[in-house]
């Protein structure tokens, strides 16, 4: 794809929303994956409560990115809240068009370039939006729930979200399911998986693409969590497998369905550093 042009009015930006505990370990990668876009992005980081980096922690890209955070806890309505603190940050900036939840697991799989005339192509949302039977699906729905919502708009998807404005506004400032998710939405039902994939469904299904842009490996059955990839496992074949076919579209082209990966491990990062040129960074 060609590159980016420079103009005097401001362009559109991704705002990349970065969900830690703390430390970010492929950063390096990320910053070659930012570099020479300056003016097209912007980061917000949100950690741990107490979490404090230090000055040289982080590459220049990510400078005053930190905001005011929470303590996140896994399978509890905190993540909800944190996804929503960052989108709350993020909408302060006018520039900011789409907004992309990642953690430190997270690492893109194509340039910048290509990232942002992907997501910039389409107005949709890229939320999973899965109507999935069975106790880890539709079995997790309550009548306390109801009238708001009913069993046949109960909807599940991962929480890696890509949204734009208008979408994040309305998570943002939604206080009608929100409350219903933090009383009734308690283990073994899951808010993070729950809440945004439904209510998006509700109130604006036409403008989702019923899709993640991030890939996972869940391919060991019955497992809680994804695979991961450390050191010695990420390889040229593995990134191909990772960006799969064209087999998705924005607009009339047939694209990769995914633009991110995760769960990438510290030990990756030099093979990743390494796969930069391969990956068009």
């Amino acid at each position: 794809m060609v590159g980016l042009s420079e103009s005097s009015v401001q362009p559109p930006k991704l705002a990349f929303l970065f969900m830690t505990r703390g430390r970010l370990p492929l950063a390096p990668f990320w910053e070659r994956f930012f570099k020479g876009h300056e003016g097209f992005f912007s980061i917000y980081i949100h950690t741990a409560r107490e979490f404090r980096y230090k000055p040289g922690d982080l590459p220049s890209a990510f400078e005053g990115a930190h905001i005011p955070s929470q303590d996140v806890h896994w399978g509890e309505i905190s993540m909800v809240d944190a996804e929503r603190r960052l989108l709350a940050n993020a909408l302060l900036d006018p520039g900011n068009s789409r907004f992309i939840l990642v953690s430190e697991s997270c690492v893109p799989l194509f340039n910048f370039t290509f990232v942002y005339k992907y997501l910039l192509a389409s107005p949709e949302a890229y939320v999973r939006l899965k109507n999935e039977p069975g106790v880890n699906g539709r079995g997790r729905w309550r009548r306390e729930f109801l009238p708001l919502v009913k069993l046949e708009d109960w909807r599940k998807g991962g929480q890696w979200f890509v949204v734009d404005r208008e979408a994040a506004r309305i998570i943002v400032a939604d206080e009608i399911f929100y409350p219903l998710f933090k009383r009734f939405c308690r283990p073994p039902c899951y808010a993070d998986e729950h809440y945004m994939p439904t209510m998006l469904k509700v109130l604006m299904q036409g403008n989702v693409a019923n899709r993640t842009v991030t890939w996972t490996d869940w391919s060991k059955a019955g497992a809680a969590h994804p695979a991961q990839f450390g050191a010695g496992q990420v390889t040229e074949k593995l990134i191909a497998r990772m960006r799969g076919p064209p087999s998705c579209r924005v607009g009339d082209e047939g694209v990769p369905c995914f633009l991110f990966a995760r769960k990438l491990m510290p030990g990756a990062l030099t093979e990743l550093l390494q796969l930069a040129d391969f990956m068009g960074m």
